[in-house]
């Protein structure tokens, strides 16, 4: 089996690590058993592009369970945890292509790697499979048929390709669903970037002034969540409609050239590029921490940083500290990349286990299409009730039943007043 990881040595400390977050998996668990004695993705050949991480590992599990041929890479060069990747390889049979720390070239011949096994499914974090099928992989998209996508900035980038008539096969849009985005989005995204944050640079939260940029539900999240921990929040938006709405749960709305003034930290959370920039750099008051919570490297502008500064130190493990000329510091966590996979473990399990749900179900309901259009398709509104049902009940949380008749009174026009 082909496979690139840093250190097989570090599979068994990776399968205890995979099997604890599998613990916390219990929706995931249940589709993994169903799977097993139904096969549902026998024949399937999946190239996978998704941060390498213990909750990955048990979506990867499921998908094997259920007869596909799985291949995985990575998402992002700095959210592989090697021990999990070693695990997938060692104990699992995983084709796993992912080394933490990895260089441009490498991360993009993983992804070539995972493309080299022909598949006919792809499951991505980002769309870099996807755009490179469409663009130096072209002979290969015959052979595909269907997708799923994990991601906001993923979900972007394929949406625009339906817009322009590029896309060439039918992709799920499973970032879209409520038990993806109203969970995952918010209170992962909003616990795991906290967590980054803490535990590269141990600071106190309580009485700093915390800059949120982008108040979609991963900025909702991380508002929320700093908020909670004693922060002054402020929140920077473009969207008229969700900085009225920031501004009505009770946070302060700001430009980002007024917020960065103040700012004690300033995480990005857009997934549009330049959102931290020059102009704010040589505003910024010393010490600034900043970090980026989008899926890519492109929301804090690296170049100009470095251009200000006169010396770069790696204060800590995950910190870079920028030196102005004029002696101010700027500290940038996880070189600008996904602070919550770059300086610690991503999502807790109990959150992806509902977003993995999703992405392993869509994939099952992709193999009994035929004929589906060409286009960004939402995930199918049962699969989404059946995840939050089973949720629920291995929380323990019973829920109301309609009547009779108040299901005929809500599919009623004649009942009113």
């Amino acid at each position: 089996m082909p496979y690139d990881v840093h250190d097989l040595a570090l599979a068994d400390e990776g399968r205890l690590r995979v099997e604890w977050a599998d613990r916390h998996m219990p929706v995931l668990r249940e589709v993994r058993s169903r799977f097993e004695k139904e096969q549902p993705l026998a024949g399937l050949k999946v190239a996978a592009c998704l941060h390498v991480t213990t909750e990955t590992a048990n979506l990867m599990r499921t998908l094997a369970a259920g007869g596909a041929e799985v291949t995985l890479c990575a998402s992002n060069p700095l959210s592989t945890q090697d021990d999990t990747a070693a695990a997938l390889v060692q104990h699992y049979g995983v084709a796993t292509f992912a080394r933490r720390g990895v260089d441009t070239d490498g991360y993009y011949r993983h992804l070539d790697a995972a493309l080299d096994t022909r598949p006919n499914v792809t499951m991505d974090d980002g769309c870099d499979l996807v755009t490179l099928l469409h663009t130096k992989r072209r002979e290969q998209l015959g052979e595909v048929r269907a997708g799923t996508e994990e991601t906001t900035t993923g979900v972007i980038r394929l949406r625009q390709m339906e817009r322009e008539g590029a896309l060439a096969y039918p992709i799920i849009a499973v970032n879209d669903t409520p038990t993806k985005h109203l969970f995952d989005n918010r209170y992962g995204t909003g616990q795991s970037s906290i967590d980054g944050i803490l535990r590269a640079t141990n600071v106190l939260l309580a009485g700093k002034v915390f800059v949120v940029a982008g108040y979609g539900y991963c900025g909702k999240g991380l508002s929320m969540r700093a908020r909670g921990m004693g922060a002054r929040v402020i929140v920077t938006e473009v969207d008229p409609i969700r900085a009225l709405e920031a501004a009505m749960d009770g946070f302060e709305v700001a430009p980002m050239q007024q917020a960065i003034r103040e700012a004690d930290v300033a995480v990005s959370v857009t997934g549009d590029r330049d959102i931290l920039t020059g102009e704010h750099f040589r505003a910024a008051k010393d010490g600034l921490i900043i970090a980026n919570s989008g899926h890519f490297d492109v929301e804090i502008d690296k170049v100009a940083l470095a251009e200000l500064a006169t010396r770069v130190t790696r204060v800590r493990e995950n910190v870079e500290e920028y030196t102005l000329e004029d002696g101010r510091r700027i500290n940038l966590i996880a070189e600008g990349r996904l602070v919550n996979l770059g300086a610690a473990e991503g999502h807790p399990a109990a959150v992806m286990d509902m977003s993995f749900a999703d992405q392993s179900l869509s994939l099952e309901w992709l193999v009994r299409q035929t004929g589906l259009e060409v286009r960004v398709h939402d995930v199918p509104p049962e699969i989404d009730a059946e995840v939050a049902r089973v949720k629920l009940g291995t929380m323990g949380i019973e829920i109301d039943r309609l009547t009779a008749a108040q299901d005929r009174y809500l599919h009623s026009w004649t009942e009113g007043t």
